[in-house]
Protein backbone atom coordinates (compact mmCIF):
# COMPACT_ATOMS: atom_id res chain seq x y z
CA UNK A 1 0.00 0.00 0.00
CA UNK A 2 1.37 3.47 -0.81
CA UNK A 3 2.13 5.55 2.24
CA UNK A 4 -0.10 8.66 2.31
CA UNK A 5 2.53 10.70 4.13
CA UNK A 6 4.99 12.92 2.30
CA UNK A 7 8.77 12.29 2.44
CA UNK A 8 8.22 8.61 3.30
CA UNK A 9 9.14 5.61 1.13
CA UNK A 10 12.54 6.28 -0.48
CA UNK A 11 13.36 3.67 -3.13
CA UNK A 12 17.09 3.20 -2.47
CA UNK A 13 18.88 0.71 -0.23
CA UNK A 14 20.84 2.98 2.16
CA UNK A 15 23.82 0.59 1.83
CA UNK A 16 25.24 1.09 5.30
CA UNK A 17 28.01 -1.41 4.52
CA UNK A 18 29.51 1.09 2.06
CA UNK A 19 29.56 3.83 4.68
CA UNK A 20 31.93 1.86 6.88
CA UNK A 21 34.13 0.41 4.10
CA UNK A 22 36.33 3.18 2.61
CA UNK A 23 37.56 0.96 -0.24
CA UNK A 24 34.05 -0.07 -1.27
CA UNK A 25 32.90 3.54 -1.07
CA UNK A 26 35.84 4.68 -3.21
CA UNK A 27 34.92 2.04 -5.80
CA UNK A 28 31.32 3.28 -5.83
CA UNK A 29 32.58 6.82 -6.45
CA UNK A 30 34.20 5.74 -9.73
CA UNK A 31 31.39 3.44 -10.88
CA UNK A 32 30.55 4.66 -14.42
CA UNK A 33 26.87 3.98 -13.74
CA UNK A 34 26.78 6.23 -10.65
CA UNK A 35 24.42 9.18 -10.58
CA UNK A 36 24.40 12.40 -8.58
CA UNK A 37 21.34 14.41 -7.54
CA UNK A 38 21.27 17.89 -9.05
CA UNK A 39 20.59 20.56 -6.43
CA UNK A 40 20.52 24.33 -6.35
CA UNK A 41 21.74 24.90 -2.78
CA UNK A 42 19.34 22.49 -1.08
CA UNK A 43 16.48 22.91 -3.59
CA UNK A 44 16.05 20.20 -6.21
CA UNK A 45 16.48 20.95 -9.90
CA UNK A 46 13.48 19.57 -11.83
CA UNK A 47 14.26 16.95 -14.44
CA UNK A 48 12.84 16.91 -17.95
CA UNK A 49 9.89 14.83 -16.82
CA UNK A 50 9.23 16.96 -13.75
CA UNK A 51 10.93 14.62 -11.26
CA UNK A 52 14.43 14.70 -9.81
CA UNK A 53 17.39 15.32 -12.09
CA UNK A 54 20.18 12.74 -11.88
CA UNK A 55 23.50 13.46 -13.56
CA UNK A 56 26.70 11.45 -14.20
CA UNK A 57 29.49 12.13 -11.73
CA UNK A 58 31.55 15.11 -12.83
CA UNK A 59 35.26 14.42 -12.19
CA UNK A 60 35.96 18.16 -12.32
CA UNK A 61 33.67 18.79 -9.33
CA UNK A 62 35.81 18.51 -6.20
CA UNK A 63 32.98 18.79 -3.70
CA UNK A 64 32.61 15.77 -1.43
CA UNK A 65 30.26 13.01 -2.54
CA UNK A 66 27.74 11.70 -0.02
CA UNK A 67 26.14 8.32 -0.57
CA UNK A 68 22.34 8.20 -0.70
CA UNK A 69 22.20 4.49 -1.45
CA UNK A 70 22.04 1.88 -4.22
CA UNK A 71 19.17 0.68 -6.35
CA UNK A 72 18.27 -2.97 -6.94
CA UNK A 73 20.84 -3.15 -9.76
CA UNK A 74 23.63 -1.99 -7.46
CA UNK A 75 23.92 1.46 -9.06
CA UNK A 76 25.10 4.01 -6.46
CA UNK A 77 23.36 7.37 -6.05
CA UNK A 78 25.03 10.40 -4.52
CA UNK A 79 24.51 14.00 -3.58
CA UNK A 80 27.35 16.53 -3.25
CA UNK A 81 27.93 18.96 -0.43
CA UNK A 82 26.67 22.48 -1.13
CA UNK A 83 29.11 24.89 -2.80
CA UNK A 84 31.13 26.94 -0.32
CA UNK A 85 29.24 30.14 0.50
CA UNK A 86 25.98 28.88 -1.03
CA UNK A 87 22.83 30.40 0.45
CA UNK A 88 20.88 27.72 2.29
CA UNK A 89 17.20 28.58 2.66
CA UNK A 90 15.75 25.98 5.01
CA UNK A 91 12.17 27.02 4.15
CA UNK A 92 12.43 27.86 0.47
CA UNK A 93 9.05 28.87 -0.90
CA UNK A 94 10.25 28.02 -4.39
CA UNK A 95 10.84 24.38 -3.57
CA UNK A 96 7.54 24.12 -1.68
CA UNK A 97 5.75 25.01 -4.91
CA UNK A 98 7.74 22.38 -6.82
CA UNK A 99 7.32 19.47 -4.40
CA UNK A 100 4.00 18.29 -5.95
CA UNK A 101 5.96 17.56 -9.15
CA UNK A 102 7.74 14.67 -7.44
CA UNK A 103 6.53 11.10 -7.06
CA UNK A 104 6.16 9.91 -3.44
CA UNK A 105 9.37 7.86 -3.78
CA UNK A 106 11.41 10.74 -5.21
CA UNK A 107 9.96 13.10 -2.62
CA UNK A 108 11.22 10.81 0.15
CA UNK A 109 14.66 10.52 -1.43
CA UNK A 110 14.93 14.26 -1.93
CA UNK A 111 13.89 14.92 1.66
CA UNK A 112 16.74 12.82 3.01
CA UNK A 113 19.27 14.37 0.64
CA UNK A 114 18.12 17.88 1.46
CA UNK A 115 18.46 17.32 5.21
CA UNK A 116 21.91 15.77 4.77
CA UNK A 117 23.27 18.62 2.64
CA UNK A 118 21.80 21.21 4.99
CA UNK A 119 23.35 19.53 8.05
CA UNK A 120 26.81 19.51 6.50
CA UNK A 121 26.49 23.16 5.52
CA UNK A 122 25.85 24.07 9.17
CA UNK A 123 28.47 21.85 10.82
CA UNK A 124 31.79 22.87 9.35
CA UNK A 125 33.28 23.39 12.82
CA UNK A 126 33.51 21.14 15.84
CA UNK A 127 31.04 21.79 18.64
CA UNK A 128 33.65 20.53 21.14
CA UNK A 129 36.77 22.54 20.28
CA UNK A 130 35.83 24.78 17.34
CA UNK A 131 38.29 23.26 14.87
CA UNK A 132 37.29 22.58 11.24
CA UNK A 133 35.58 19.25 10.58
CA UNK A 134 35.77 17.01 7.53
CA UNK A 135 33.32 14.60 5.96
CA UNK A 136 33.75 10.88 6.58
CA UNK A 137 31.62 7.71 6.62
CA UNK A 138 30.46 8.25 3.03
CA UNK A 139 28.92 11.57 3.98
CA UNK A 140 27.11 10.37 7.08
CA UNK A 141 29.43 11.98 9.61
CA UNK A 142 32.01 14.69 10.22
CA UNK A 143 35.28 14.24 12.10
CA UNK A 144 37.11 17.05 13.87
CA UNK A 145 40.65 17.70 12.67
CA UNK A 146 41.58 19.06 16.08
CA UNK A 147 40.24 16.88 18.89
CA UNK A 148 39.03 13.96 16.76
CA UNK A 149 35.39 14.21 17.90
CA UNK A 150 32.89 12.61 15.56
CA UNK A 151 29.57 14.24 14.71
CA UNK A 152 26.61 12.64 12.95
CA UNK A 153 23.52 14.05 11.18
CA UNK A 154 20.83 14.78 13.71
CA UNK A 155 17.06 14.59 13.59
CA UNK A 156 14.95 16.78 15.85
CA UNK A 157 11.80 15.04 17.17
CA UNK A 158 8.63 17.13 17.07
CA UNK A 159 5.27 16.07 18.48
CA UNK A 160 2.24 17.14 16.47
CA UNK A 161 -1.12 16.28 17.92
CA UNK A 162 -4.89 16.52 17.90
CA UNK A 163 -6.52 16.96 21.29
CA UNK A 164 -10.04 15.52 21.38
CA UNK A 165 -12.99 16.43 23.61
CA UNK A 166 -16.61 15.34 23.29
CA UNK A 167 -16.45 14.54 19.57
CA UNK A 168 -14.38 17.57 18.58
CA UNK A 169 -10.68 18.19 17.99
CA UNK A 170 -8.56 21.25 18.60
CA UNK A 171 -6.97 23.11 15.69
CA UNK A 172 -4.91 26.29 15.88
CA UNK A 173 -3.06 28.75 13.68
CA UNK A 174 0.12 30.78 13.81
CA UNK A 175 0.38 34.28 12.42
CA UNK A 176 2.51 33.21 9.47
CA UNK A 177 -0.09 30.69 8.24
CA UNK A 178 -2.03 31.50 5.07
CA UNK A 179 -5.36 33.26 5.81
CA UNK A 180 -7.96 30.83 7.14
CA UNK A 181 -5.62 27.87 7.60
CA UNK A 182 -5.68 25.97 10.89
CA UNK A 183 -3.55 22.96 11.79
CA UNK A 184 -2.68 20.54 14.57
CA UNK A 185 -0.60 21.97 17.41
CA UNK A 186 3.06 20.98 17.52
CA UNK A 187 6.31 21.49 19.39
CA UNK A 188 9.84 20.15 19.81
CA UNK A 189 10.53 17.38 22.30
CA UNK A 190 12.78 18.64 25.09
CA UNK A 191 15.69 16.79 26.76
CA UNK A 192 14.60 14.38 29.47
CA UNK A 193 11.04 14.16 28.10
CA UNK A 194 9.00 11.30 26.66
CA UNK A 195 6.80 11.78 23.61
CA UNK A 196 3.70 11.53 25.80
CA UNK A 197 5.05 14.16 28.18
CA UNK A 198 5.91 16.45 25.26
CA UNK A 199 2.35 16.18 23.91
CA UNK A 200 0.86 17.05 27.30
CA UNK A 201 3.29 19.92 27.91
CA UNK A 202 2.89 21.52 24.49
CA UNK A 203 -0.91 21.41 24.64
CA UNK A 204 -0.90 22.98 28.08
CA UNK A 205 1.68 25.63 27.17
CA UNK A 206 0.06 26.65 23.89
CA UNK A 207 -3.64 26.11 24.60
CA UNK A 208 -3.95 25.81 28.38
CA UNK A 209 -5.58 22.37 28.30
CA UNK A 210 -4.75 19.24 30.27
CA UNK A 211 -4.78 15.92 28.43
CA UNK A 212 -4.52 12.20 29.10
CA UNK A 213 -4.53 8.97 27.06
CA UNK A 214 -1.87 10.07 24.58
CA UNK A 215 -1.67 7.65 21.65
CA UNK A 216 0.69 7.42 18.67
CA UNK A 217 -0.75 7.69 15.14
CA UNK A 218 2.07 8.05 12.59
CA UNK A 219 5.43 9.71 11.94
CA UNK A 220 6.89 11.72 9.09
CA UNK A 221 10.36 13.07 8.24
CA UNK A 222 10.15 16.82 7.60
CA UNK A 223 13.30 18.14 5.87
CA UNK A 224 12.94 21.85 6.70
CA UNK A 225 15.62 21.40 7.87
CA UNK A 226 15.56 18.01 9.62
CA UNK A 227 12.70 17.06 11.92
CA UNK A 228 10.83 13.86 12.66
CA UNK A 229 7.16 14.72 13.12
CA UNK A 230 5.52 12.31 15.56
CA UNK A 231 1.76 12.40 15.13
CA UNK A 232 -0.38 11.73 18.20
CA UNK A 233 -3.85 12.08 19.68
CA UNK A 234 -4.79 12.95 23.24
CA UNK A 235 -7.98 13.34 25.25
CA UNK A 236 -8.62 16.74 26.85
CA UNK A 237 -10.14 16.83 30.32
CA UNK A 238 -11.70 20.28 29.79
CA UNK A 239 -12.28 22.26 26.56
CA UNK A 240 -11.61 25.71 28.05
CA UNK A 241 -8.72 27.37 26.19
CA UNK A 242 -6.03 29.76 27.39
CA UNK A 243 -3.83 30.57 24.41
CA UNK A 244 -0.16 31.50 24.45
CA UNK A 245 -0.57 34.30 21.92
CA UNK A 246 3.17 34.43 21.21
CA UNK A 247 2.78 30.96 19.68
CA UNK A 248 -0.89 30.62 18.71
CA UNK A 249 -2.91 33.39 17.06
CA UNK A 250 -6.24 31.54 17.30
CA UNK A 251 -7.61 28.09 18.10
CA UNK A 252 -10.99 26.39 18.03
CA UNK A 253 -12.71 23.07 18.55
CA UNK A 254 -14.20 21.53 15.39
CA UNK A 255 -16.37 18.45 14.90
CA UNK A 256 -16.13 15.73 12.27
CA UNK A 257 -18.61 17.35 9.92
CA UNK A 258 -16.60 20.57 9.97
CA UNK A 259 -13.31 18.74 9.43
CA UNK A 260 -14.78 16.76 6.53
CA UNK A 261 -16.11 19.97 4.98
CA UNK A 262 -12.66 21.53 5.22
CA UNK A 263 -10.98 18.45 3.76
CA UNK A 264 -13.47 18.48 0.90
CA UNK A 265 -12.71 22.10 0.06
CA UNK A 266 -16.15 23.39 1.08
CA UNK A 267 -16.04 27.19 0.89
CA UNK A 268 -18.40 27.30 3.89
CA UNK A 269 -16.06 25.25 6.09
CA UNK A 270 -14.86 27.10 9.21
CA UNK A 271 -11.17 26.68 8.33
CA UNK A 272 -8.72 25.64 5.61
CA UNK A 273 -6.68 22.46 6.12
CA UNK A 274 -2.88 22.13 5.72
CA UNK A 275 -1.50 20.95 2.35
CA UNK A 276 -1.52 17.25 1.45
CA UNK A 277 2.18 16.67 2.23
CA UNK A 278 1.82 17.72 5.88
CA UNK A 279 1.22 15.12 8.59
CA UNK A 280 -1.27 17.54 10.19
CA UNK A 281 -3.60 16.92 7.26
CA UNK A 282 -3.15 13.17 7.62
CA UNK A 283 -4.06 13.40 11.31
CA UNK A 284 -7.25 15.26 10.43
CA UNK A 285 -8.11 12.78 7.67
CA UNK A 286 -7.48 9.84 9.99
CA UNK A 287 -9.59 11.30 12.81
CA UNK A 288 -12.47 12.24 10.51
CA UNK A 289 -12.45 8.94 8.63
CA UNK A 290 -11.88 10.85 5.41
CA UNK A 291 -10.97 9.05 2.18
CA UNK A 292 -9.29 11.51 -0.24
Amino acid sequence: MPNPLGFVGAWLDRADQLRTDPQAFAAACVDPRARCLALDGVDFVPGDGGGLRWEPLDPADDRALMLLGRDDRGIPYFVREAPRGARIDARSRTVMRLLPLLSPQDLALYGGARSLVDWHARHGFCAVCGSPTGIFRAGWGRRCGGCGAEHFPRVDPVVIMLAEHDGRVLVGRQRQFPPGMFSALAGFVEPGESLEEAVARELFEEAGIRVSDVTYVASQPWPFPSSLMVGCRAVATDPALTLDETEIEAAMWVDRAEVRAALGGDMEAPFMVPPPLAIARYLLEDWAGWMP
